[in-house]
């Protein structure tokens, strides 16, 4: 999943992290609306398992996992050699990063219950990653792709506790909303939002998180500083509701209207 989403990538006019999912959707809107704008509700209607229940409330799982879980993680993190890091969010987000260890796959595919029942939905796991913050850690406020809709973030380690927030669950904007987010300064303008009602979680190490990335505004400001170098590792498991994984690719979405214009996408 994480190579058809690089695949997928492409430039966004929105300025967050991920946001090239959400830019094909409206892009495809914007094409049945001028060439076949009867099959708009349809395409909406065929897409709305992507959509998150605004009913839905942000999780804290204790201890989704036993500590002998938990140190198998901790063991598989520090073996990771340089070849094994994945450089490309260092700058951005001061972390190198793990896709798919086999050991993570098996954890998702045994959280898919866990999830479930916290979610409200039959869930499939879709990707992993292994977050290795370092002193420059930080994460800037957006909305993921759907292939994360459902995320169950663990803490695993880290030298301090470190505030995560998120807005309530939104319906995605829409290009009239988005423009409130262009130009210098966007972030803070999201963050201020009294409309999307953020709250804050500090995870200890051992507990997790259940939210749905892809409706939930989210970040983390800069990682604390202490005595010594900070760092925080975070285990990333990502579920997409079950059978929906042809509709998370743009090129799916022709046949889905019988539009072969959207295949462009």
């Amino acid at each position: 999943m994480a190579a058809l989403e690089r695949n997928l990538k492409g430039k966004s006019p929105y300025p967050w992290y991920d946001s090239w999912w959400l830019a094909k959707y409206l892009a495809a809107q914007a094409i049945i609306r001028r060439l076949k704008p009867e099959a708009l509700p349809l395409f909406t209607r065929a897409l709305a398992p992507l959509q998150t229940d605004t009913a839905f409330r942000t999780t804290l799982l204790e201890q989704p996992f036993d500590a002998a879980t938990l140190d198998a993680v901790r063991t598989a993190a520090k073996g990771l050699g340089p070849s094994d890091l994945e450089l490309h969010e260092a700058r951005a987000f001061g972390r190198f990063v793990v896709h798919d260890h086999p050991l993570f796959l098996e954890l998702a595919a045994r959280a898919v219950p866990i999830v479930s029942a916290a979610v409200g939905e039959q869930v499939e796991p879709s990707y992993t990653f292994l977050s290795l913050y370092a002193n420059r850690g930080v994460c800037a406020v957006h909305l993921d792709a759907p292939q994360a809709k459902w995320t169950l973030d663990l803490c695993v380690d880290q030298s301090a506790p470190w505030p995560i927030h998120f807005s309530e669950v939104r319906p995605w904007p829409a290009p009239a909303e988005l423009a409130a987010f262009e130009g210098e300064g966007w972030q803070e303008t999201i963050k201020a939002s009294a409309a999307l009602r953020f709250s804050s979680y500090v995870p200890r190490v051992g507990q997790a998180i259940v939210f749905s990335g892809s409706s939930q505004w989210h970040y983390r400001d800069p990682i604390p500083r202490g005595d010594g170098s900070p760092y925080c590792t975070l285990l990333f498991l990502h579920f997409i509701p079950r059978g929906a994984a042809d509709l998370l690719d743009p090129r799916h979405w022709a046949s889905l209207v019988g539009l072969p214009e959207l295949a462009a996408l």
